[in-house]
């Protein structure tokens, strides 16, 4: 296998308006991410991966960007991203900058130009088309945030595709003249000293020729089938060829829709694509999402069954892809609420045990901000606390069309919004935990005294330092970034057991999904020698054959 710096890496994704506000207007910015580029320093982080920070009217939160070479006025100057990306280098730390070119905001000077007449150099930028002969939409599409993902526009009489919010509209990838542009941005960044791309939704990027009907679902909408259509490949390569090929990259796509054969053309060992992509399969319900609600109203994926899918990534892409790890990030809710148990009793314990459980796969880790903290999911009563635009619109549309109740949708929410995320980073037990001097624009976790960072970093018991040790591991031992994949006792409703290999080194990771002791079965126990060295564990003392609730071993021999 081919070593590689970003296979030795571990990226820390941050979200701007969260992270730290530098000047008290309740919004993140540059300043207040430079003033805690030491933080992450310490933690041990090798790459940021910088959620939107371009000039945007904010509909999806910066995803919608009406000017890629600037900077968001909230968030501060291009003199600023400059200082930032600077100190990150001085402190060995590289960014990776989030690029959405699936759509452009309607903002976006090339779609105010594409608008104004049919003959406009911009307008096939975007995708027009005319209604139906009963005036009705050019085809039976559903936008990914509710509703039809076409827009009527009466200007020239003609529709616009958006595939996510109606100031989204979608880029026209087919035209050589929009890859021109997109290529043409890209390497100014990279020529600016950036040291990376996260790729938004980038599997979207080739339409279906013709932009036929789909199958309609029970909403009366159809998917529009883009995942993975039919030139995304050959786009990919372009742009490799053109500009990620010049720099030595980090590259992810997310990759909706994504299954692990096509993973391997994304992100192959050949690198003629991208470095890795995101997959959604671990994270989503499995085969227990309702087929109408989707992810509000998934069922928690049994624990043998999200095993199996983990190892299917693990083990096919082995050698031939590279694995992205994450259990958490701004689209989905906290981890250890999700996957652990946020209880005071376990959360602490519970989010040391998911992040041994990652952390010791193959793959590049990613940890979502606050994760490293134990950081849980914000339970809003009042649907006025909530601002995600996805959460609003399908609040909107399960109460008033699908017959969900007010406090069924608000359960919905508690679980799985994107907002969960969204809450300010907890630095210290001070009003507003420290995120702002200003009124935050979202609330904090009710939590914050008792889960913040200034009563972590110091303490060698808390998450933070179990994180830090995990980072410290990985750039110290081979094995856990090249070994081989194991799973043990598949069938286990209740631990996680897996293997590592690597030349003549053995790993043995063994985590307890439950608040109760588990025995590991006498095949498992009996493969650890007695001279075994415990390389990390979320409890002091050791009892080799029994996980206690929540526990998480290393062992190494």
């Amino acid at each position: 296998m081919q070593k590689k710096w970003w296979k030795e890496s571990v990226v820390y994704q941050i979200y701007p308006r969260s992270f730290m506000d530098s000047n008290g207007d309740g919004i993140g910015d540059l300043n207040g991410i430079t003033n805690k580029l030491d933080y992450l320093a310490d933690l041990g982080i090798d790459v940021i991966w910088l959620s939107p920070v371009y000039q945007s009217p904010n509909d999806d939160n910066g995803y919608d960007i009406s000017d890629y070479r600037a900077i968001m006025t909230e968030f501060g100057t291009m003199e600023d991203f400059d200082r930032m990306l600077g100190r990150a280098h001085e402190l060995g730390i590289k960014i990776m900058m989030d690029l959405v070119v699936n759509h452009t905001s309607d903002e976006h000077e090339w779609f105010v130009e594409s608008r104004k007449s049919v003959g406009n150099p911009y307008r096939d930028y975007y995708f027009w088309r005319k209604g139906k002969p009963d005036g009705s939409e050019p085809n039976n599409w559903g936008s990914c945030f509710s509703g039809s993902a076409w827009k009527y526009d009466e200007q020239t009489d003609m529709y616009f595709l958006h595939l996510f919010s109606t100031k989204q509209p979608d880029l026209n990838w087919d035209n050589p003249k929009v890859r021109d542009s997109v290529f043409d941005m890209m390497d100014w960044w990279c020529q600016k000293g950036i040291d990376g791309f996260r790729m938004d939704v980038i599997s979207l990027i080739s339409k279906q020729p013709g932009l036929p009907d789909g199958v309609p679902g029970e909403n009366g909408f159809a998917d529009s089938g883009s995942a993975n259509g039919p030139h995304v490949h050959e786009y990919l390569k372009e742009m490799n060829r053109r500009v990620l090929s010049k720099y030595n990259l980090i590259t992810v796509g997310e990759a909706a829709g994504v299954t692990v054969d096509e993973a391997k053309k994304y992100a192959n060992a050949d690198d003629s694509e991208l470095n890795m992509v995101f997959q959604f399969e671990h994270v989503g319900g499995g085969e227990n999402q309702h087929p109408h609600f989707g992810k509000w109203d998934e069922k928690k994926m049994p624990l043998p069954e999200w095993k199996a899918n983990l190892t299917k990534w693990q083990t096919q892409l082995d050698g031939r892809a590279w694995n992205s790890l994450y259990l958490s990030n701004h689209d989905q809710p906290r981890c250890v609420s999700k996957f652990g148990n946020d209880s005071d009793k376990y959360r602490a314990l519970s989010a040391k045990m998911l992040g041994t459980c990652l952390h010791m796969l193959q793959g590049t880790p990613y940890v979502y901000q606050g994760e490293e903290l134990g950081m849980c999911n914000a339970y809003f009563d009042k649907i006025e606390d909530y601002r995600d635009i996805e959460s609003l619109n399908a609040y909107r549309d399960l109460t008033e069309n699908s017959g969900v109740s007010h406090e069924q949708m608000m359960q919905y929410l508690k679980d799985v919004s994107r907002d969960n995320a969204r809450t300010p980073m907890q630095w210290d037990a001070s009003g507003n935990a420290g995120f702002t001097t200003g009124t935050p624009w979202i609330k904090v976790n009710k939590n914050y005294k008792e889960v913040n960072a200034e009563k972590q970093v110091n303490d060698p018991d808390s998450v933070f330092s179990y994180y830090k040790q995990l980072i410290r591991l990985r750039h110290e031992n081979e094995i856990i970034v090249y070994g081989d994949y194991e799973l043990l006792e598949p069938d286990s409703d209740e631990v996680y057991i897996y293997t590592r290999h690597l030349g003549n080194e053995h790993l043995m990771i063994m985590c307890n999904f439950t608040d109760h002791d588990v025995d590991a079965s006498e095949d498992t126990f009996e493969r650890i020698p007695a001279d075994a060295e415990k390389l990390i564990g979320n409890y002091k003392d050791d009892a080799k054959k029994t996980l206690r609730p929540y526990e998480a071993k290393v062992y190494k021999y």
